[in-house]
């Protein structure tokens, strides 16, 4: 299944596994463990990895998303607005 095809609603609170210093910037839903796996182009350092996130969700699902908690880790919950 394409992450396109997900639905999300605003409010829905998602978590997420960040792949920072990745060859590609995508987002990727994988149907094996039902997990969505973010890979980002920058550093994991200054925020820099972050934004990124942020600005590839308006990108490629044309969704705006806050992050919510695991600023500092891999794993993060991003909320829908």
């Amino acid at each position: 299944m394409s992450i396109e095809n997900l639905s999300f609603s605003s409010g829905e609170i998602i978590e997420i596994k960040a792949k920072p210093n990745s060859s590609k910037s995508l987002i990727e839903y994988n149907i094996t463990n039902q997990k969505i796996n973010v890979f980002l182009h920058s550093i994991a350092a200054d925020d820099k990895a972050n934004l990124e996130l942020i600005k590839l969700f308006k990108k490629q699902l044309k969704i705006k998303v806050e992050i919510i908690s695991g600023f500092k880790s891999r794993i993060k919950k991003i909320k829908i607005l």
